[in-house]
């Protein structure tokens, strides 16, 4: 069945099965049925699929995330092939505001595309597992996509982490979010498996500086120094793989680290706000860095207290180092102590994680006055290819 608008599937699956909902719709009316509401002059929100970059990475962040992670089960070059071009073909469709087939789970047939995107990594286990080179693409894994290395402080539960493919799925509705990331498990029965997922809200890092930052769960601005997502330039410097990079395939492509990390709340909130900014460095009504009056003041970092988050993760400090941030905030209810368990589901995107989150990360885990409040407790990475053109399919640069 071809791709058909959500609200039109309704009425797209024959004849026989339109005359069932029409004699179970009389069931129901008491008189003529109301006529389908008129389209909208304007076409649903919806942001462009193909290009040279994967979408999701350098787009304005939307409001809510389901990203998840999963194990492949097929064992042939051939049916990887098959399940990715499977799934780009339904991305195609959902993030256009369409379905694809005629048994789609419904629950978001009647929602615009909320500017919905899906973007997919390649995990190290995708390349060998236990040295095992399962698809004949060992030989092809970046250098980049080394296994990123243990950091003081972390407890990572291996039950969060990792992962063959990665899907993040981000939209303004979270409904668009879910159905999308059900639609791919769902093409994927048999062939994959879901390993671990994640559900967030609120935006906590902005790519789009014209708008109000917003906050994280500690109260605090989050994402006042991010890349902007039009911002070409530190784009290319710090997020896009160049060809020089290496490997070719990977070239327009991007590295994904993702962390879920746990915020102690209880222990944060018993703080003065005054020992809250001295650790974030900045205000917490205005966002201003200490000693100025606003957000976007410029600052010397070297004013800051020496071990605050701000000072500690500023590029000056990092020989120069950005990331480009799409994190939420998550609550997933309260553990066996009845502590909150909720926090910041941390994205970042770049270049080359030895060079750029790896160092950052070793010093903030060593010297920021933020990690006594913080636990990271999921890790995964996966090396995204670039985007996808008219005919072709996540990552055929790669297997194509």
């Amino acid at each position: 069945m071809g791709s058909v608008s959500r609200r039109g599937l309704l009425t797209a699956s024959g004849a026989g099965v339109a005359a069932g909902a029409v004699a179970t719709a009389g069931a129901f009316l008491l008189g003529e049925p109301e006529p389908e509401p008129a389209a909208s002059a304007a076409p649903p929100q919806a942001v462009a699929f193909h290009g040279p970059h994967q979408a999701g990475i350098a787009t304005p962040v939307q409001d809510r995330l389901h990203f998840a992670a999963f194990d492949v089960a097929v064992s042939t070059r051939e049916e990887l092939v098959a399940l990715l071009v499977s799934w780009t073909r339904a991305a195609e469709a959902m993030t256009a505001g369409r379905v694809s087939a005629a048994d789609d789970s419904g629950e978001a047939l009647d929602l615009p595309a909320s500017r919905l995107t899906l973007t997919v990594g390649f995990g190290p286990t995708l390349f060998a597992r236990a040295g095992e080179d399962r698809f004949g693409l060992a030989a092809a894994r970046p250098p980049a996509l080394a296994d990123l290395p243990a950091f003081p402080g972390e407890k990572l539960d291996p039950a969060r982490g990792g992962g063959d493919l990665a899907v993040q799925a981000c939209a303004d509705d979270p409904q668009v979010a879910v159905h999308a990331v059900r639609t791919l498990a769902r093409i994927g029965l048999g062939r994959v498996s879901v390993r671990w997922s994640q559900l967030g809200y609120g935006k906590t890092s902005s790519t789009t500086p014209a708008e109000l930052t917003p906050r994280n769960l500690m109260g605090f601005k989050d994402g006042t120094g991010n890349i902007p997502y039009d911002d070409r330039a530190a784009l290319d410097e710090h997020v896009w793989v160049a060809a020089a990079d290496g490997p070719a395939w990977m070239t327009g492509g991007s590295y994904l680290v993702a962390r879920r990390i746990r915020m102690h709340l209880e222990a944060w909130d018993q703080v003065t706000r005054q020992d809250q900014e001295a650790t974030i460095g900045r205000t917490k009504t205005e966002g201003a860095p200490l000693g100025g009056k606003g957000e976007r003041d410029r600052f010397d970092p070297a004013a800051l207290p020496a071990d605050s988050h701000v000072r500690m993760a500023h590029p000056t400090a990092n020989g120069g180092v950005r990331l480009m941030r799409r994190g939420y905030s998550f609550v997933d209810g309260s553990d066996s102590q009845g502590r909150i368990d909720a926090g910041l589901f941390f994205l970042a995107y770049q270049r080359d994680p030895r060079r750029q989150f790896v160092p950052m990360q070793r010093r903030l885990a060593t010297g920021d006055r933020l990690s006594a409040y913080i636990r990271h407790v999921g890790s995964g990475l996966w090396a995204c290819p670039p985007g996808v053109s008219p005919g072709g399919y996540w990552g055929d640069t790669l297997l194509g």
